[in-house]
């Protein structure tokens, strides 16, 4: 009978030693999980906010296109293309600076809108100047490069209010039409051709 006791009271030892065993391990498994988990929880915030940076950074960029040259490349020096004129397009509002037909530059523009729209047909670059200010439309530009009419119809950069500041909200339609007449451009692309595409370069407006 003691025998038995003993072998009872041993067996409830083993299982008790066990039980706590299983619950240690549970306990531990957990705090592993927890611990492991966190990483890579922080690992997806940290991608998330990677991403929506690069987003922001993205669309600061678009926004402040007119600002900047149309192309990341340099602007092609002109003394190496006897051939060289400039076409501006439409229908993809866009000028280029061509040599035959390869394009050496293409920078985004803004041309005339459907109540104004800019006219069709062979020019060439006339006279230029730094800025001016039409009190009628209430704008003005800067680097204006006159391809007819001898100062109607231009190429300058995004328009200017009365006090030489550009206007942001017209500066941003870049792409669409939305000028009175003349080619609206990116500050550094009117500046280029302002002060390098001499007079008299054939100018085509299709």
């Amino acid at each position: 009978m003691l025998k038995n006791k003993k072998i009872i009271t041993a067996v409830i030892a083993i299982v008790g030693v066990l039980a706590i065993a299983l619950v240690a391990f549970a306990i531990n498994a957990n705090d592993t999980h927890s611990v492991e988990a966190e990483p890579k929880t922080t690992k997806v915030s940290k991608k998330a906010k990677a991403k929506a940076a690069k987003k922001a950074a993205a669309k600061k960029k678009d926004l402040d296109e007119w600002k900047h040259p149309s192309e990341s490349k340099a602007y092609p020096d002109l003394n190496k293309y006897k051939d060289a004129y400039i076409e501006v397009s439409i229908a993809k509002q866009r000028v280029y600076i061509k040599n035959d037909n390869d394009v050496l530059y293409t920078m985004k523009a803004a041309t005339g809108s459907k109540d104004s729209p800019t006219p069709k047909g062979n020019f060439q670059i006339q006279n230029r100047g730094d800025h001016f200010y039409n009190a009628e439309s209430k704008e003005g530009a800067n680097y204006w490069t006159s391809f007819k009419d001898w100062g109607v119809y231009l190429f300058h950069s995004v328009p200017t209010d009365e006090k030489g500041k550009y206007v942001e909200s017209e500066a941003h339609k870049l792409g669409k039409p939305s000028s009175h007449g003349c080619v609206r451009l990116t500050i550094p692309d009117a500046k280029w051709i302002n002060s390098t595409v001499p007079d008299g370069m054939k100018v085509i407006v299709k």
